[in-house]
């Protein structure tokens, strides 16, 4: 019982820690757009998948970098490490950004903005992945979630059954982010400003992306499908 007590209070205390620099950061959150549309070239898609092996954790961060005219695929890259800091729920950037950072690093393009598979300002202290990114690789970044972490009891309304329709998620009187219907008879997608960029233009980018035969933009779709193959080849080679 000392024991877990011991364990139960040093968590707290990296919790604590953590709370504080999230608070601090949330001091250089912009959601107003420091780029112009016209100006916008190449978009990056970002996500991560993780795997166990022999009680080791490792990720792979897959990045697909698309002409934004042309929405082809220019440049893909991967990462992958071990995974040294732990899962904690609302601290998920400490634990994904070294693999991004890495990856970034293996890039010959230079993005003009990424787009998250995750959050950004809809988080309970508005640091979601997207929104820490964004501060440390200083880019305007869009957080795109496939499901809704629930905020604070804030539920969301589910938008219209029309392509393009939304409802925004508000907490504390405050816009977090927005329930976005990409194609009609598909659940919506969540979308939030990362940093650097507001919401009604992150939408617009989401957008632009969103293909016929998926709800997903292309650019955390493809992302998305990378991370997977590159996990499972990870696995093979180690058996």
């Amino acid at each position: 019982m000392q024991k877990n007590s011991a364990v139960k209070q040093m968590d707290n205390k990296v919790e604590e820690k953590l709370n504080v620099i999230q608070h601090q950061l949330r001091k250089k959150i912009h959601c107003e757009n420091n780029f112009s549309l016209d100006e916008l070239k190449l978009v990056a898609g970002v996500d991560i998948a993780y795997w166990s092996d022999n009680e080791v954790d490792y990720g792979v961060c897959c990045i697909q970098v698309f002409d934004y005219l042309t929405k082809k695929v220019i440049e893909e890259v991967e990462y992958v490490g071990k995974v040294e800091f732990p899962y904690i729920s609302g601290y998920l950037a400490f634990r994904e950004l070294p693999l991004i950072v890495k990856a970034v690093q293996k890039l010959k393009n230079t993005p003009d903005l990424y787009m998250f598979d995750g959050n950004g300002y809809l988080h309970i202290r508005n640091m979601g992945i997207a929104t820490h990114a964004s501060i440390e690789l200083g880019k305007p970044t869009i957080g795109v979630a496939k499901t809704y972490s629930k905020i604070k009891n804030v539920n969301f309304t589910m938008p219209p059954n029309s392509k393009g329709t939304f409802t925004d998620i508000v907490v504390d009187g405050e816009v977090y982010g927005r329930a976005l219907r990409t194609r009609v008879d598909v659940k919506p997608i969540f979308v939030s400003c990362g940093n650097w960029i507001d919401l009604n233009t992150a939408t617009q980018i989401t957008m632009h992306f969103v293909e016929e035969d998926s709800r997903l933009p292309i650019t955390i779709r493809y992302a998305d499908l990378a991370t997977h193959e590159a996990r499972k080849y990870q696995k093979l080679m180690n058996k």
